[in-house]
């Protein structure tokens, strides 16, 4: 039996198809560690940052935080899972969604060109991707205001797209407050995460550290928030561990420094409610005291995995820094 202050999906969100209403990693180290410098973020390559570019409508905050963050090893099958979350048929071998999100992201490519961006990027892209094609859409050359103009219409609802020199520069308007409510309803309707089982598996990575007397030390911590934990109901309580390895490596590869430990954690459900918003803390010791001399300047490289025992999951993530001495 599982228990869980996570939020459950509904059948119905989960089978909602091809309206796209679609659909998980902030980076660096937590704002309270500057005694280690700047964070830097793992690199983008070029296919893994076109990736992240076009699912940009309907990526969540926690996935792209997730992406940015984990090693470029693993941005593959983070693509996989992407997709296949947001499966409507997952025993097929066709995944609708995919299929129909990329269809529309390459004809809006094609159809909204002229504005100094590509077309799926523009006004008009992005509503034709998120709602797609209007049952209806008329175009005005120039209307008594001098402007030229687009509405395009969902049934009754009309989205309205405004081109105030006719320079095939399309902005969308609201027609008034009302109706610029609706279309931030729609467009969140459409934006939205699949309502899912859980949320994803994360953690927060920071440093608080000082160095004197030739010795750089301190400690690493890993915060996990408490609404993404999983557990398994053992003898009245909560039960679940974590598996965290942690290693520091300088720029030509090599290890100066590593930790891994189990951190078991156990609750009672009235524990967990009460603490629901907060997070549950691993602390790892730091010292290091050779070569600083040479590390001094180095960009250095935190490499950190979390494995949750209950779910088999593993999370990693790449933290670059520097030494302050």
């Amino acid at each position: 039996m599982r228990a869980s202050c996570r939020r459950k999906g509904t059948a119905a969100a989960r089978t909602a198809v091809l309206g796209l209403a679609g659909l998980i990693l902030a980076a660096g180290l937590a704002a309270g560690a500057p005694a280690t410098g700047a964070a830097a973020r793992p690199k983008l390559s070029k296919a893994h940052a076109d990736f992240l570019d076009k699912v940009s409508y309907i990526i969540t905050k926690e996935e792209r935080k997730i992406f940015r963050e984990m090693p470029e090893s693993g941005r593959d099958d983070f693509i996989a899972e992407f997709w296949k979350r947001r499966d409507p048929t997952p025993d097929s071998e066709r995944n609708e969604f995919k299929i129909e999100y990329e269809n529309r992201t390459a004809k809006a490519g094609m159809m909204f060109i002229g504005e100094g961006r590509p077309g799926w990027r523009t006004d008009r892209g992005r509503i034709f991707i998120l709602f797609g094609p209007p049952t209806e859409r008329l175009t005005y050359p120039m209307d008594a205001s001098g402007y030229c103009r687009e509405i395009w219409y969902y049934g009754a609802f009309p989205v309205v797209f405004i081109d105030e020199h006719c320079s095939g520069y399309f902005v969308m308007r609201a027609i008034n407050l009302e109706h610029l409510q609706e279309l931030n309803i729609a467009q969140g309707y459409f934006q939205k995460t699949f309502s899912q089982e859980k949320k994803f598996f994360d953690y927060e990575v920071s440093m608080r550290t000082r160095a004197e007397a030739g010795v750089y030390q301190g400690q690493v911590f890993v915060d996990v928030p408490y609404d993404t934990i999983w557990f398994n109901f053992k003898g009245g309580r909560l039960e679940t561990a974590f598996e965290a390895r942690l290693e520091i490596s300088d720029s030509s590869g090599t290890i100066i420094w590593q930790a891994a430990e189990t951190f078991p954690l156990t609750l009672e459900e009235k524990e967990l409610t009460e603490n629901r918003k907060g997070r549950f803390r691993m602390e790892f010791p730091l010292l290091l005291d050779k070569d600083l001399d040479r590390l001094k300047g180095q960009k250095l490289r935190l490499d950190v995995s979390v494995r949750s025992t209950t779910e088999g999951q593993e999370l990693k993530k790449v933290i670059g820094f520097q030494l302050k001495l």
